[in-house]
């Protein structure tokens, strides 16, 4: 499983374990999935969508603005808003 975490400058919004997660970079979307090479990337405003299961429809978050980070330990986004 992939560790994820959604922060705000307000608050860690979420912290958990899935399956993959799609993120709306401004060069594109991508998928992150369990032992993602590293990546640093902006990201745009859009839809991150969160499977949290292999085949399982995924929950999306409506994001602004931000970084996306992927190492070892697991995927961080950074956004300015998450609704």
């Amino acid at each position: 499983m992939l560790h994820f975490e959604l922060v705000t400058p307000e608050r860690l919004v979420r912290s958990e374990d899935v399956y993959m997660v799609v993120v709306p970079g401004t060069e594109g979307d991508f998928g992150v999935l369990e032992g993602h090479a590293p990546l640093m990337s902006t990201i745009r405003d859009g839809e991150l969508s969160i499977y949290r299961t292999q085949g399982a429809a995924p929950e999306t978050i409506r994001i602004e603005g931000g970084f996306a980070e992927v190492n070892a330990k697991g995927l961080t986004v950074l956004a300015e808003t998450a609704a």
